[in-house]
């Protein structure tokens, strides 16, 4: 290769990493009003994918799938789903195993200049111990502008008071470590009210985000509807898990619907996260059993929903 020639690959090798910078690009996010922006004050919209729980699919838990996800799916957050209750692997059962395999995703995320979300992925109140692994991951995080925390994925039959309560508990413990980082917030029923909390929001904390769960073939226009109404409250809103088919997690895709989201949150300007990196056999994990532990997944080992997602997230955050 000749020197002129060695130059411009230089060159496009540089262009490239511009281009497709998250962190370094965006740095800390913020909310302002109901919009996700970056440091200069700028919209900016996440989109990415879940991993699965990471007590029935650790194996997925590594820095090479963070960074397989980023190059080749484009995604630019991804979300580490510590599973607290589900399986012999649990927080509850096995927390430093636990804590190992998120903070894998999270040091994956941070090489990889992609934002992550560290995920309590539970239906259930765990008060104290929700407090005690924040105030550790927060402690040893907080520098870092990647870190997005979600501190009840999805609650189910809690009334609103119950998860307010149990928020405000656990954010006053992450803000006296990190005073920055973008929080997010459950609501009842699987993330479906937000209007209970638009009605009544948390007061007294900065970036402070709601969380939105679809799985488009089972919720149609009326949740968008009523999240519509909850931000147009004020209420700022973030779609931290999704996908096409059933809220279950299986049947068929229902890619009309799906893409009647999809359009819908990117005119919103809403951020979104699909599920799951998983191989189990359901139509939502995207992998099958051939998929390797650590990327560099060929087509043939994605599922439907994975083909479709990786599409979506190819179309929506160019290089």
């Amino acid at each position: 290769m000749n020197v002129k020639n060695k130059l411009f690959s230089i060159a496009l090798l540089l262009l490239f990493s511009f281009s497709n910078a998250q962190v370094k690009t965006h740095g800390q996010l913020s909310v302002a009003g109901t919009q996700l922006v970056d440091k200069s004050n700028q919209p900016v919209v996440l989109r990415g994918m879940s991993f699965g729980w990471h007590s029935m699919w650790p194996r997925f838990y590594n820095e090479k799938a963070v960074k397989w996800l980023q190059k080749d799916f484009n995604c630019n957050v991804v979300r580490a789903a510590m599973g607290i209750e589900l399986g012999e692997m649990s927080y509850m059962k096995e927390p430093q195993f636990s804590k190992d395999k998120i903070e894998a995703v999270i040091k994956g995320a941070i090489k990889a200049d992609i934002y992550v979300i560290v995920d309590w992925h539970s239906h259930n109140i765990n008060l104290e111990e929700a407090k005690a692994f924040f105030a550790e991951i927060s402690k040893k995080y907080s520098k870092y502008p990647n870190i997005i925390y979600e501190i009840f994925n999805e609650p189910d039959y809690e009334s609103w008071a119950e998860v307010k309560a149990y928020s405000e508990e656990v954010i006053k413990v992450i803000r006296e470590n990190d005073p920055n980082n973008i929080i997010l917030v459950g609501s009842p029923h699987w993330d479906q009210d937000v209007d209970l909390a638009a009605a009544d929001p948390i007061v007294g904390f900065n970036n402070i985000m709601y969380t939105m769960h679809f799985y488009a073939a089972t919720h149609g226009k009326d949740l968008r509807d009523k999240t519509d109404a909850a931000i147009s409250k004020g209420l700022p809103v973030f779609i931290s898990e999704s996908a096409g088919m059933e809220a279950t997690g299986d049947g068929p895709l229902n890619l009309k619907a799906w893409q009647e989201y999809i359009d819908w949150m990117e005119a919103k300007k809403l951020s979104w996260v699909t599920w799951s990196v998983s191989d189990k056999d359901e139509t939502c994990s995207v992998l099958k059993k051939s998929a390797k532990s650590e990327g560099k997944w060929k087509t043939e080992d994605l599922k439907e929903s994975g083909i479709k997602a990786r599409e979506y997230l190819r179309k929506y955050n160019p290089k």
